[in-house]
């Protein structure tokens, strides 16, 4: 099995989702007996240069004829005259962590033809199956969908009993970007100065600069700094460390078509602080008894943020509630080799002539 992966899956100063999610796939899959050749596609994805894609279009003619090739998005959705030269001689698939399309129209007609060049599709959420299928007029049912699994670990101890002011710590786990809501949480966190909290936001602070500089004038004249702090990336036992120590995860995100920190944040027992966008009400999902595991508003809303967090930081019954729930909802996550599973499934047809191939 060919992977082609983004050159940065395993930079630790740039940790993302989805070089977790490929990491964790291409380790599963190998554990499942496959024999996984992965290949780094060097360049600025999602943004290359004519050298970046020459040199994919190189690495994809090496790849034998009649291999099976599972393809990140990031770099399939970029290159679609690539991807569609090389669909005859091989059995193509790509793996879709979110639709550019989605939100810029100008990427749609790119990413339709990378899709349609593919001889499978395999999407990490339902709602970014239904998107794909919406935008691009593609059946669902060619499109098999492989959530993204949770690492299990051992409840959080959090900051204290919830009936005794535990529920004061708070974690934001995010590259810092507009995309993910800091500036609203922010605002949210300058209307509740009269209560006690502190929130720690983990995340790269490279990706938007701009938006760092005027995020962190914010916070300095909103003089929150001393309880808000961005601490940049972290990963392994450091960032291990900071969810077990956390009372509450909130996630402003404007938008994901998961999001798989709220599922990191549950497999630990910590309820969840999250926006309706997109699928993120999918990650966090329901206890078998119904329950929300944590609270749920709408995006791009300080004030509903803001009295949410009062509610979560004034009213023991609630946080103990909400705690009981995400325990619950920490009882019904797969873990990881169910992911592979499903994505070995597909690639199974795909090897097996079960489905079309392109040409």
């Amino acid at each position: 099995m060919h992977v082609v992966l983004p050159n940065d899956i395993d930079d630790a100063a740039a940790p993302s989702g989805g070089n977790r999610y490929d990491r964790e796939l291409c380790t599963g899959l190998a554990a499942l007996g496959w024999p996984v050749c992965e290949h780094p596609a060097q360049g600025a994805w999602p943004k290359p240069d004519a050298g970046d894609l020459a040199a994919l279009d190189e690495l994809m003619a090496g790849l034998p004829r009649g291999a099976s090739v599972l393809v990140d998005g990031l770099v399939a959705s970029c290159a679609p005259e690539t991807v569609a030269a090389h669909a005859p001689r091989l059995r193509l698939a790509v793996l879709v962590h979110m639709p550019f399309g989605d939100t810029d129209p100008a990427a749609r007609p790119a990413e339709s033809r990378a899709l349609l060049a593919a001889s499978a599709i395999i999407a990490t959420s339902e709602w970014t199956r239904r998107r794909l299928s919406d935008l691009y007029d593609l059946p669902t049912d060619r499109i098999d969908v492989a959530t993204p699994g949770v690492t299990p670990a051992q409840p959080a101890t959090g900051s204290g009993d919830v009936d005794f002011g535990g529920g004061a710590a708070l974690l934001c786990v995010a590259v810092i970007g507009p995309h993910k809501g800091h500036d609203v949480l922010v605002e949210a966190l300058a209307r509740l100065v009269d209560l006690p909290w502190t929130c720690v936001c983990v995340g790269a602070l490279d990706r938007d600069p701009d938006f760092v500089r005027t995020l962190t004038a914010r916070i300095d004249a909103l003089t929150i700094g001393d309880r808000l702090r961005l601490a940049g990336p972290r990963t392994g036992a450091d960032l291990d460390a900071l969810y077990s120590a956390a009372d509450l995860l909130v996630h402003p995100s404007r938008g994901e078509t998961y999001g798989m920190v709220a599922a990191e944040a549950l497999a630990r027992g910590i309820p969840v602080l999250a926006t309706t966008a997109k699928g993120l009400t999918d990650a966090v999902g329901r206890a078998p008894d119904g329950a929300v595991p944590g609270l749920l508003v709408p995006p791009d809303d300080p004030a509903a943020l803001a009295a949410a967090l009062r509610r979560w930081l004034t009213d023991p019954a609630l946080r103990r509630r909400l705690r009981f729930a995400a325990l619950a909802r920490r009882a019904t996550l797969t873990d990881w080799t169910v992911t592979a599973r499903t994505v070995a499934k597909a690639l199974r047809r795909l090897s097996s002539d079960q489905i079309r191939h392109p040409g």
